[in-house]
């Protein structure tokens, strides 16, 4: 899959991050390799990668916390969990925190790869421009267009409008939408994202085919 594709990898074994630093790099990846969380997320900040492969045991900040604080912020760039545990609730955890993937040590790199490039592909689909009724909606650049008047959006509201969009004339958990956009579902997040989802009706009002209705007590639903 890739030329000038940038992933982080956050890997406290010094041997394991080498030979993975080196398959990927064989394959023209690039490369940042990093011993521990705290020095991955300043990384992440600076580098701005394309994917993350994160071991979930590592020091001063371990795996899942680094994911949660990079979710905070960027709920789009894939994550990939490299972990010895094999415990279900572990893996549970790393996919709620906010994880795409999961692989168990040891692995292949075979399967690494295969990994890597899956999500990738994902992620590159993800970002492609689609139709949401009359309007143009494009994730990455966080816009919505129609008759060639082009309507910007907040990070927030591009991502709640493109959940939507996925779960459409189907209901989006409310809970669900909350941890992963807000990071908690508590009465003061559900109340802002009330007011997203008025801003988002306002701002496709001028398609009437499109409506987001409210369904007490589960969430929200896009007919379309």
């Amino acid at each position: 899959m890739s030329n000038n594709i940038k992933i982080l990898l956050a890997e406290d074994e010094p041997s394991l991050g080498q030979i993975i630093k080196e398959s990927l790099e064989i394959r023209n990846f690039e490369v940042i390799l990093c011993v521990n969380g705290e020095e991955a997320y300043k990384k992440y900040e600076s580098e701005n990668p394309n994917l993350l492969v994160l071991d979930v045991m590592m020091p001063i900040k371990d795996g899942f916390t680094l994911a949660k604080e990079i979710r905070q912020e960027n709920t789009n760039i894939p994550i990939l969990f490299l972990t010895a545990k094999s415990q279900i609730k572990d893996v549970v955890e790393g996919f709620e925190i906010g994880g795409n993937d999961y692989l168990k040590k040891p692995f292949s790199m075979e399967e690494l790869i295969v990994r890597i490039n899956a999500l990738l592909k994902r992620q590159k689909n993800k970002d492609t421009p689609f139709n949401i009724g009359n309007y143009l909606f494009d994730l990455q650049k966080q816009t919505l267009e129609l008759n060639s008047n082009v309507e910007k959006l907040t990070h927030r509201e591009a991502q709640l409008l493109w959940h939507l969009h996925k779960k459409r004339n189907q209901t989006l958990d409310r809970s669900f939408i909350l941890k992963k956009l807000w990071g908690d579902d508590d009465f003061f997040n559900a109340r802002s994202m009330d007011v997203f989802i008025s801003k988002l009706r306002k701002k496709l009002k001028d398609d009437e085919s499109i409506q987001i209705i409210n369904v007490r007590g589960f969430g929200y639903k896009m007919i379309c």
